[in-house]
């Protein structure tokens, strides 16, 4: 599979392309944010490994830009106790972020994680169709219609929905939905599934205002039919 990594950090880009190409990944470097958006929207990669920090154009605005055109995988790589760095990047429509420094076997676990998810897509999954009310997920073409309208996911937020629509009536733990999802245990204070939970609202609630997605407090979510 090819990935896109942006970063200005020459010795950590040949580094990966190393370690990730003993994996079996196929790296395309890009060192600003020009040139990484530029490749970006010329290709299609199987994920994009983003860093906040760039020259010419930071990491924030190469992801906005993107997802006017594309819904690539994008893990963003931000400073470690930024905080608001990797909520603003998963406001935008990143899938997950990681803070530098890090360790390569957990940035290779979170390229795994979304690769996993890419190959089951390719795999035709032949799942049926889910349908509670006015939503709609059909799993083959991955596509998610509210009140007949098309909503214009990530593929995090499309497994997230999925999963709790799959599940709908039931109460699913945010441990539950970042290991089957993120592919990963729930850290203390990572706010990546609220995150995610709060883009897939604000993008059926375009169409619909009853709330379909209740948090309860301290577990998890709900999918319910309505208020």
């Amino acid at each position: 599979m090819q990935i896109l990594l942006i970063d200005d950090d020459i010795a950590l880009c040949e580094l990966l392309n190393e370690y990730l190409g003993a994996q079996g990944f196929n790296l395309v470097i890009k060192n600003d944010g020009d040139a990484g958006l530029r490749a970006a929207l010329a290709d299609d990669f199987a994920l994009i490994l983003l860093d906040v920090m760039l020259p010419k154009r930071d990491g924030f605005e190469v992801l906005k830009l993107l997802r006017q055109q594309k819904l690539t995988p994008v893990i963003m790589l931000t400073a470690r106790g930024e905080d608001f760095d990797r909520i603003f990047g998963l406001e935008l429509g990143a899938d997950d972020y990681l803070a530098k420094p890090f360790n390569h076997r957990e940035l290779l676990a979170r390229v795994k994680a979304i690769t996993r998810r890419i190959e089951h897509i390719t795999a035709a999954n032949k799942t049926q169709n889910l349908l509670w009310h006015d939503i709609e997920v059909k799993t083959q073409s991955r596509e998610v219609y509210a009140a007949g309208h098309a909503l214009l996911l990530t593929g995090t937020e499309y497994e997230i929905l999925h999963l709790l629509l799959k599940n709908a009536g039931e109460i699913i733990s945010k441990e539950q939905i970042s290991e089957q999802v993120l592919g990963r245990r729930l850290a203390a204070f990572d706010r990546s599934i609220d995150m995610h939970v709060s883009n897939i609202r604000k993008k059926i609630a375009e169409h619909i205002s009853d709330e379909r997605i209740k948090t309860i407090r301290g577990t998890g979510y709900i999918f319910v039919y309505g208020s």
